[in-house]
C-alpha cells in the first residue's frame, strides 16, 4: 500500500483498539478526541483520530511524522486559544 489509507483500507476492527482520552467522562460533551495507534504494514505506527462522543463516525488516520508535527505544534503553543 503507498500513500495514507483511509481507516476502511486497514481492515481493522476500530471499536477492538485502546482509544485514549485526556479527562473525563464529561469531556465528551465538550468536543473531546481520542487517539489510537495500530500497527502500520511494513513497520511503524498509523495513529488514528476519533471525536469521543461519536466513536461510530469519522477516524482519521494520520503517519507518525505527522502525528509528530501536531505534538511539536502543541508543545509550542501553535493551538492556544488567544482572546
Amino acid at each position: 500500500m503507498t500513500g495514507k489509507p483511509a481507516v476502511q483500507a486497514l481492515g481493522i476492527d476500530v471499536s477492538a483498539l485502546d482509544w485514549s482520552r485526556a479527562g473525563d467522562e464529561a469531556a465528551e460533551l465538550q468536543g473531546a478526541v481520542e487517539v489510537a495507534m495500530t500497527a502500520r504494514p511494513g513497520g511503524g505506527t498509523w495513529v488514528l483520530v476519533r471525536v469521543a462522543a461519536d466513536p461510530e463516525g469519522r477516524v482519521l488516520v494520520y503517519d507518525e511524522h505527522e502525528w509528530e508535527c501536531f505534538l511539536d505544534g502543541v508543545r509550542n503553543g501553535e493551538f492556544d486559544l488567544t482572546e
